[in-house]
C-alpha cells in the first residue's frame, strides 16, 4: 500500500523491494522411455529466499519480509561531535508530508488524514519511521506545498525536499534542478539554501547566522538535515550539538550529493524509526528532547513519514 500523492489517498502497491535471491520452482517431474520400460525421476521443489546484508558500518533500523528498510550509523567529526545518520532505502520505502497542528498555516487548503498533524490510521501499519520538517512559516526560510496545494510560495534557488505522487523523494535546488520536465509533483519543502552541494560544503557553511538563529545565540546546537546519495537513499543526520559543517561534514561522508538543512534548536530535532514496520517507534538522535510517539500522538510542527513498500 502506497500513501501520499496527489492523485489517491491511498492505493495498493506491488511490493518493489530489492531481493538477492527469488523463489524457483524446477520441473515438477521428467519422463524417459525406452521400450519396453518406463522410468520417471522427480526433482523436489526448492524456495531459497535472501535479503541483502547489513552494509559495513550500518545497523540496520528497520527490517521487513523483503529486506532492510532503514539504517543507522554515527560519524564523529575531528572535534569528537557525533552526528547519528538514519537512511532510508529508496526502493524500499514511499513518503509522505505532514504539517502540524499549528504550522505551517494552512489557510484554504483541503487538509486530510494523509497529510494532518498525526500519523495517519492507513499510515500506521506500515510505517518505518518519521522526522521533523524544517524552520517555521515565519523564519521566511521557504515554501511549502503539500498535495499539490501551496501553503506558502515556492522561492527559487532554494534546497527542497520532493515528494511526487508515487511516493518517490529526491533532493535538489528549485528551479535549478527540480522539478524536471513533467515531473508529477506532490509535496514540497523548502528550507534555506542548499546545505550540501554536489558532494561538497555549501561555501557559506562557515556562517553561523545563515543557518538559522538559535537558542542563546550559540554555534553548536541541536541541529538536524536531510541528504540525498548517488543511489536516491534519504540520509537523515542528527545531533542535539552541532556546527552546520559538522553536518555537512557528516552526510558527505555518508554519500551524500545534496542535503538541506532542517529545524534546529533541541525541542525540535527528532527522528524516530520501528524495529519492523507499524512496530513500536525508538527515537534516532542520542538526548533529543521529544518522545518516540511524537508524531503517532499529533505535533505542531510539519514531519514527514517513511513507509514501507511491502
Amino acid at each position: 500500500m502506497r500513501l501520499g500523492g496527489a492523485a489517491l489517498a491511498v492505493s495498493l502497491l506491488a511490493a518493489c523491494g530489492t531481493t538477492t535471491g527469488t523463489a524457483s520452482r524446477p520441473p515438477t517431474g521428467s519422463t524417459t522411455s525406452a521400450a519396453p520400460t518406463t522410468t520417471t525421476t522427480t526433482v523436489p521443489p526448492t524456495t531459497t529466499t535472501t535479503t541483502a546484508p547489513e552494509q559495513p558500518g550500518w545497523t540496520t533500523a528497520d527490517r521487513s519480509a523483503l529486506g532492510i528498510n532503514a539504517d543507522q550509523r554515527t560519524i564523529a567529526e575531528p572535534d569528537g561531535t557525533q552526528i547519528a545518520i538514519t537512511r532510508f532505502l529508496a526502493a524500499r520505502v514511499h513518503y509522505a508530508l505532514h504539517v502540524g497542528s499549528e504550522d505551517p498555516p494552512t489557510g484554504s487548503a483541503s487538509i486530510t488524514a494523509l497529510d494532518g498533524s498525526i500519523v495517519a490510521p492507513q499510515e500506521a501499519p506500515i510505517l518505518v519511521g518519521a522526522f521533523n520538517g524544517g524552520f517555521k512559516v515565519a523564519a521566511a526560510a521557504g515554501g511549502m506545498e503539500v498535495l499539490g496545494q501551496v501553503l506558502t510560495p515556492l522561492e527559487n534557488g532554494l534546497a527542497s525536499l520532493v515528494i511526487d505522487q508515487d511516493g518517490s523523494a529526491h533532493i535538489g535546488i528549485w528551479g535549478q534542478t527540480i522539478p524536471v520536465p513533467g515531473e508529477a509533483v506532490a509535496s514540497v519543502r523548502q528550507n534555506l539554501a542548499p546545505l550540501v552541494v554536489n558532494g561538497a560544503p555549501s561555501p557559506s557553511i562557515n556562517d553561523i547566522a545563515a543557518w538559522g538563529a538559535t537558542l542563546g545565540g550559540g554555534s553548536a546546537v541541536a541541529r538536524s538535515a536531510l541528504g540525498i546519495d548517488a543511489q536516491g537513499n534519504l540520509l537523515y543526520a542528527g545531533s542535539m550539538s552541532a556546527v552546520p559543517a559538522d553536518l555537512a561534514n557528516a552526510l558527505i561522508a555518508a554519500g551524500a550529493v545534496t542535503a538541506l538543512e532542517l529545524d534546529i534548536n533541541p525541542y525540535w530535532v527528532q527522528v524516530d524509526t520501528s524495529p519492523t514496520p507499524g512496530a513500536p517507534l525508538v527515537a534516532g538522535v542520542p538526548g533529543q528532547q521529544r518522545p518516540a510517539n511524537q508524531f503517532s500522538v499529533g505535533w505542531t510542527r510539519d514531519f514527514v513519514t517513511v513507509l514501507s513498500n511491502g
